[in-house]
């Protein structure tokens, strides 16, 4: 029995990057010699066990071969025979195909350390259009590893765009897209992984509405990017800079969907673009099992994205209103989300990268006004309904004295 420490951390060791998690690769073994020797079987389509001490993934090593359309059309075959090159010739990419034997020597059939010195991200194999998912982890791998420089090899993106004219695209299975988008957004560069899509076609496929953005102007008084795909690629980007959180990054990306069905004779005006995105972004959480947090936030961010906009405009009862309908008293921290959203959407314009969005400071001071009336004493002084519409009359006084006061910047 020989183990190898394969995949991603051996590439992320040799750019210097932590390693998160190991997986190992076992040659000569058999299942049942793995289970002697106290590894518990996890896997089932391929043999993959958990190390009895670290819990660390051990795969023997496998070859496949394509039987059928789609992600799971594969067979495998596992034997002691099976050596690490056979192994790491069914990989994705040559950086993702090196393995280091328990002496620390490197086992490199597929030049992968030279693409990573060239940063450069290459296929294994002609294999590599047997398996759709490879389009989307070449797609996230580029926007992971864009700030190192790496790119795609050009022979590499032909071969997505093959999957993509093959119809293999279509035959992903939707919790894996959304896996792979996830992982994507909560990383750097995600609008590379969208870009990236894009290019070889499967954008168009997997997020039409999204791709459907692209070359659909916008006024170029508010927005001198001009076109709506790139300016919510813009708006990812400012996403990543203002949080962390997934739901802000998803909200981000699907905020402007209804730009996308504005009939041609209103452009580069788009009225009532933010409730059609509202039921675009409702078909696209019922298609992937985008988390109900995201699709949430991501309908209120299309319907009040604009309110929010011209908060200095607004009276104070439709501050209050706002509130209310964004449910910002019983969920702050997602009230607080929807204003990071909106100030991404702001500071995602050409050469407007830096603007102040003050917008964001006067209904965080209106929330907290409200927020800081006494409710408990009020209700003490009414019944049933009245009680609610007290309280809405003071929540109302209070944002009426904060606005009354709030000075914009000049």
């Amino acid at each position: 029995m020989q183990v190898y420490l394969v995949g991603g951390a051996v590439r992320d060791e040799q750019l210097g990057l932590p390693v998160k998690e190991r997986d190992w690769c076992v040659v000569g073994a058999t299942p049942a010699e793995m289970q002697d020797a106290g590894y518990r079987q996890v896997g089932k389509d391929f043999p993959v066990f958990l190390h009895p001490e670290t819990g660390e993934e051990y795969a023997l090593a496998r070859t496949e071969r394509k039987t059928a359309a789609g992600y799971h059309g594969f067979e495998f075959r596992t034997d002691p025979g099976v050596t690490i090159e056979d192994d790491l010739g069914r990989r994705d990419l040559t950086v993702n195909a090196i393995a280091r034997d328990a002496d620390g020597n490197l086992v490199d059939p597929y030049d992968g350390l030279a693409d990573i010195r060239n940063r450069i991200l290459r296929h294994v194999s002609d294999a590599f259009v047997e398996d759709p998912v490879r389009v989307l982890r070449v797609a996230r791998f580029a926007a992971r590893f864009a700030s190192l420089g790496f790119a795609i090899a050009p022979e590499t993106t032909s071969l997505m765009r093959t999957i993509t004219a093959n119809g293999e695209v279509d035959a992903l299975v939707p919790d894996r897209v959304w896996k792979e988008t996830e992982l994507a957004l909560l990383g750097p560069d995600s609008r590379v992984y969208f870009e990236t899509l894009r290019e070889c076609g499967a954008l168009r496929i997997l997020f039409p509405e999204v791709d459907r953005l692209f070359g659909v102007p916008q006024p170029a008084q508010w927005h001198p990017e001009i076109d709506t795909g790139l300016h919510v690629m813009m708006v990812l980007d400012q996403a990543e800079k203002l949080s962390p959180d997934l739901e802000v990054r998803f909200a981000a990306l699907v905020h402007d969907l209804g730009k996308g069905t504005t009939r041609k004779h209103s452009l580069p005006s788009h009225p009532g673009h933010e409730r059609r995105g509202v039921k675009l972004i409702r078909r696209l959480a019922q298609r992937l099992p985008v988390p109900n947090a995201c699709r949430d936030l991501g309908i209120l961010v299309s319907e009040y994205h604009t309110h929010c906009h011209r908060a200095f405009e607004l009276r104070a009862a439709t501050i209050l209103r706002m509130l209310e309908a964004t449910d910002a008293f019983r969920r702050p921290r997602r009230f607080e989300q929807f204003l990071l959203s909106c100030e991404a959407d702001a500071r995602g314009r050409k050469g407007l990268e830096e603007r102040d969005y003050a917008q964001a400071d006067l209904l965080r001071g209106a929330f907290t006004a409200a927020s800081g009336i006494d409710a408990a004493a009020i209700a003490a002084g009414y019944e049933g309904r009245k009680i609610g519409d007290a309280i809405r009359r003071e929540r109302l006084a209070a944002v009426e004295a904060f606005r009354a006061g709030f000075q914009p910047p000049p």
